[in-house]
């Protein structure tokens, strides 16, 4: 009832955004004598505030039309090259006779499945285009995926980084990986599968970015409330079944919505007064202070439902029984042991602040790869930044990514496939 309820919300308020939206196009209509009175100004504001609120926020695009490629403005095409029934491989083709000349490392970069839509990672993908040949998980909501599609898990999660390792690996040179916060345990499990099956599009480096391969260590918020309740409570009180008329009717999923309450409740205080600043820059007319925050907000704001298989053995797996650390990890019947993990580099990065993945919880993959020689392995913990500045912003553009692309490209390995 739970989300039937939240869509009757959103139903029953389209008739209120509409009236509203009329009331401040005649408030902002330059044949309005009072448009440009304070009063005016701030009754549309407030309008403003209440359509942000309540209107629905789609899926963002990635929006990235070009790069520079040798200084030379390049365009780029957004191709998908594998489809699954949650995930689509999306490769950003760089449109030009140079970029294809270029023997660029082919990067896959997996976006976390934890809420938010892959375009969360858009500033990641950005820095890396100028040199990389580039393709990103995109994860379909899965309120989209029909109920009489599979069902989908934390296993089948990890088959299908296997199965986009096939896709890249198959031109001649072993893929590079960057694995962002939750997916980096899933790609630890699939990068020993592959590795003890001698597979030859195994990776031929990972890069581990605040992921949590041991949340025993340092935890955080979100850690200790996985903890503190039994998984009878989560599957009780948020696992919900998709209503009609959602192409994934009757699907069981942990629904966006309940998700993104859970992000703005960690930090109250910060939205509260990112929207009180909002109101002031709309009645002050600062179009570049209010368009910064549609920005945020519309990327924010913009979330996914998860199947309830995949949420609850992520919950129970990773952050309540910490089987991957503990040993006692089992892909299907095959118990799995990070040591059999010899050629593929590892880099793993964490955040001095992060408030999400604490520290040392990405560090300790290295502990569960003792066999990875010591030339192929490296740390690195990025002082003054929390989760989101591991992979996005200046400490990223000017730090983070430069050591990853050097890690990428002093260990690529051709395939012998």
């Amino acid at each position: 009832m739970l989300y039937h309820a939240y869509e009757f919300a959103h139903s029953a308020l389209r008739p209120m955004r509409a009236m509203a939206k009329v009331n401040q196009q005649m408030l902002q209509s330059p044949f309005n004598p009072m448009s440009s009175s304070q009063a005016a100004r701030t009754q549309s504001a407030s309008i403003e505030m209440f359509m942000d609120a309540t209107r629905r926020y789609d899926k963002p695009e990635f929006g990235l039309d070009s790069t520079l490629v040798d200084g030379v403005k390049t365009p780029i095409v957004e191709e998908i090259v594998h489809t699954l029934p949650f995930c689509n491989l999306l490769h950003f083709k760089r449109d030009s006779e140079a970029a294809s000349k270029r023997n660029d490392p082919k990067v896959l970069i997996i976006a976390p499945m934890s809420g938010h839509y892959a375009t969360l990672l858009r500033g990641t993908v950005k820095s890396m285009l100028p040199d990389h040949d580039v393709y990103i998980t995109d994860w379909v909501d899965a309120r989209d995926v029909p109920a009489s599609s599979n069902d989908f898990d934390l296993d089948d999660y990890t088959d299908y980084l296997i199965d986009f390792c096939r896709v890249l690996g198959h031109g001649g040179e072993r893929p590079a990986v960057m694995a962002v916060c939750q997916p980096g345990v899933p790609m630890l499990v699939a990068a020993t599968l592959m590795a003890a099956n001698k597979e030859t599009f195994r990776p031929s480096s990972i890069t581990l970015m605040g992921s949590p391969i041991d949340t025993a260590k340092n935890p955080q918020v979100p850690n200790k409330l996985a903890e503190e309740k039994p998984l009878s409570w989560f599957k009780k009180n948020l696992i919900v079944t998709v209503p009609w008329p959602n192409t994934g009717f009757m699907r069981r999923v942990y629904p966006g919505f309940l998700q993104l309450s859970g992000f703005m409740s960690m930090n109250m205080d910060k939205h509260v007064d990112a929207h009180k600043n909002q109101f002031k820059h709309l009645i002050d007319g600062d179009g570049d202070g209010a368009a910064a925050h549609r920005a945020f907000y519309d990327e924010y704001m913009a979330v996914m439902d998860l199947t309830a298989d995949f949420y609850l053995q992520t919950i129970e797996r990773v952050f309540q029984k910490h089987q991957l650390a503990e040993g006692t990890y089992y892909h299907r019947n095959t118990l799995i042991d990070p040591s059999v993990i010899k050629d593929i580099a590892l880099l793993t990065i964490e955040g001095e602040k992060d408030d999400i993945t604490g520290k040392g919880q990405t560090e300790a993959a290295h502990t569960l790869t003792p066999h990875i020689p010591t030339a192929k392995r490296e740390h690195y913990l990025q002082a003054g930044v929390g989760h989101y500045g591991i992979f996005n912003g200046s400490r990223w553009r000017e730090i983070i990514q430069p050591k990853v692309a050097g890690f990428i490209a002093a260990h690529r390995v051709k395939s012998k496939g």
